[in-house]
């Protein structure tokens, strides 16, 4: 399987709509606001990262990296949603984003990433919880830090509005 790796250029907006509402349409976890975090943190300009995967020239994946709040934390960001059409999974599209979006993040100086998600999809990237570090209203394990320097902020992450938006 040939797949492309790219930034989002002006055009993407409802193909990458269309490719979240559908990664998570069944998804137990979701309710329905993915495409519209990613509509409004590309309307506010808190798109720090936004890359697609193509398959064949068909848009099939998308992650949205935005900068979140952090005492004592310059320069950290939070990687999601990540988007994967459902025909595409298990072919390590996602995978690819998340190490592309980490990559991204590392060329741009970036402290590091924060994840809400499956301690064991995102371990393998290096994600683990990390005492100290809370998401309000978050299971601990699966909040979880990435540190691309030294050492890693404690206190309560909080998230762009983007992520309080209603469906």
């Amino acid at each position: 399987m040939n797949c492309r790796i790219r930034d989002e250029t002006p055009g993407d907006e409802a193909r990458i709509d269309q490719v979240v509402e559908a990664a998570f349409r069944e998804a137990p976890h979701a309710d329905a606001t993915e495409p519209l975090i990613v509509a409004v943190l590309r309307r506010s300009g808190a798109l720090a990262v936004s890359l697609v995967a193509e398959v064949e020239g068909a848009m099939v994946g998308h992650v949205a990296v935005s900068p979140v709040s952090v005492p004592g934390g310059a320069y950290w960001y939070g990687l999601g949603p990540l988007a994967v059409l459902p025909t595409h999974r298990r072919q390590g599209i996602g995978a690819r984003l998340v190490d592309a979006a980490l990559a991204d993040l590392a060329a741009i100086g970036a402290s590091g990433c924060v994840v809400l998600g499956d301690p064991d999809y995102y371990g393998r990237f290096g994600f683990e919880a990390v005492e100290g570090l809370v998401l309000a209203g978050a299971a601990p394990a699966y909040f979880q830090a990435l540190s691309l320097g030294d050492a890693f902020p404690q206190g309560e992450v909080v998230y762009h509005e983007a992520f309080s938006a209603t469906a």
